[in-house]
């Protein structure tokens, strides 16, 4: 029999504590606390990789590096790395002020990194050296970082052609000549790196499984696209031919044109898709199991011409399909995938879902107004699912309810039997009565958060990702009353 599962979707950026962000510290610790203590099994997290503009965790600079704003500077204080006069944050508790935070701690970690180079121990430098040693995509990244701060932020198809085609002279000059730079890069993504395996060890021993997530598509402005630019579809100058979107819908008359570049499967197909299988095996190093996001991608995607201004002139292209997962799963074995099936699903997605045994998700915000048929009610889940009462991407519960017409609420309520009051433990509760065998909440809904809690508005470029915690979120209280929770509905760990 399988097991029932539960647990909370919270990013460590929204931790509480000092610093002005979330980190891997001490506030990570304690939430990993309640969550045993409330008898939890899951942990889900957005993506981990270095934030670009707009501070999305959807588009990275990176598919592999980490993002160096989740590195506690208490830990590096305690290597040796950083003075503690060195480390006094007066940073805002309340939300997080990118630009303020990016200047503090990456500023820290830069004099932490020529500190480390010029006293730390032999021993401490072989562990870093077997790091970067050990660490494929590495100089790359390191470098392509030290590039993006040399030529002031500007994409990498604007840099001097010879950079931008990677002729091998260039990146040698340039790999000397930005050598300090590099080293402060290498050093954050070796302290993001020790200090994440700790944390995640420390959960896995207390029996908290961490739920990851992968964007299917990656930033033009990345390492991925410079250094692999014959796994994209470009042009001759380094410019996509194509972009991802989703086609117009009933949210969107215009559809959405999201500007990622498209995969060139056909080349990847001829790699045995190497490069997505070091994907996949760099994340099932950092997580337990990887919701994928887009999912329905894979079975086919929506190609829209460049030159395009909205995704309406777009077409369906065929996706690799089953022979990419057969081929992640001849190389990495078991494939512990969530798949993001949402919006509208064809059976030919279902059915590859289905092939290799990926749980699907399911919604509650999405599961009332259309009739007892809705696929997101309770009554109709299946085992083989995640029920979540929302995502990253939704409203809190509370603010979804508020802002639904009379009549939609009534219909809410009147599913649930009930006359108001306490929709959010409904919901919450509903989720945990799932048949499902995962069931995932939102930190913001166990909290009763109503929209300022919100994490993310899609379409919406400013103001998103700096939701944070308040410090007294993981009371023994509200510990108690979801474990009582959990248990009544046979998710408690055996």
């Amino acid at each position: 029999m399988r097991q029932r599962k539960s647990g909370v979707l919270l990013h460590p950026s929204s931790l509480p504590g000092a610093g002005g962000i979330g980190s891997f510290g001490e506030e990570a610790r304690r939430f990993v606390d309640f969550l045993h203590k409330s008898g939890q099994s899951l942990w889900q997290i957005l993506p981990l990789g270095p934030t670009a503009y707009g501070n999305s965790p959807y588009s990275c600079y990176s598919a592999f590096a980490g993002n160096p704003l989740l590195v506690n500077l208490e830990a590096v204080q305690d290597d040796g790395d950083l003075l503690p006069q060195e480390n006094k944050p007066d940073l805002s508790t309340d939300r997080i002020d990118f630009p303020t935070v990016e200047e503090h701690k990456l500023g820290r970690l830069r004099g932490a990194a020529a500190r480390f180079f010029a006293e730390a121990t032999q021993k401490r430098k072989e562990e870093f050296w077997q790091f970067c040693d050990g660490t494929f995509w590495l100089h790359d990244f390191a470098l392509f970082m030290a590039l993006k701060e040399e030529f002031k932020g500007v994409s990498w198809k604007d840099w001097p052609d010879t950079l931008a085609n990677r002729e091998p002279a260039a990146l040698s000059f340039w790999s000397e000549k930005l050598g300090t730079a590099i080293g402060e890069q290498k050093y954050q993504q070796w302290q993001f790196a020790r200090q994440w395996k700790k944390l995640k060890s420390y959960a896995n021993v207390l029996g908290i499984s961490v739920v990851g997530d992968l964007p299917i598509f990656v930033a033009y402005d990345s390492a991925d696209v410079w250094a692999n630019p014959h796994l994209f579809h470009l042009d001759e100058k380094g410019v996509p031919i194509v972009v991802a979107g989703v086609p117009p819908d009933y949210f969107s008359k215009t559809g959405q044109l999201w500007g990622n570049p498209l995969y060139n499967w056909e080349q990847m197909a001829q790699e045995g898709y190497g490069w997505w299988i070091a994907r996949l095996r760099n994340d099932l190093c950092l997580y337990d199991m990887v919701r994928i996001d887009h999912f329905r991608g894979f079975e086919a995607f929506w190609e829209v011409p460049m030159w395009e201004k909205t995704a309406i002139n777009g077409r369906w292209v065929k996706g690799p399909g089953e022979a990419l997962f057969h081929a992640l799963r001849n190389a990495l074995g078991n494939l512990p995938i969530i798949a993001e099936d949402l919006g509208i699903i064809t059976p030919e997605v279902e059915a590859l879902r289905e092939q290799f045994g990926f749980p699907g998700m399911k919604i509650l915000q999405f599961a009332f107004g259309s009739g007892p048929e809705n696929p997101y009610l309770p009554h109709n889940h299946v085992r083989s699912c995640v029920v979540y009462t929302g995502t990253h991407d939704n409203d809190t519960t509370a603010g979804w309810f508020d802002t639904l017409k009379t009549k939609e609420q009534k219909n809410v309520l009147a599913y649930f039997d009930r006359d108001g009051g306490d929709i959010v433990w409904q919901m919450v509760k509903c989720a945990l009565a799932s048949v499902a065998d995962y069931a995932i909440i939102p930190m913001q809904d166990l909290l009763e958060l109503p929209s300022t809690g919100r994490m993310n508005v899609p379409g919406v470029a400013g103001g998103n990702w700096s939701w944070r915690c308040p410090a007294d979120a993981f009371s023994g209280r509200l510990a108690a009353k979801l474990a009582r929770a959990t248990e009544l509905y046979g998710r408690l760990p055996d």
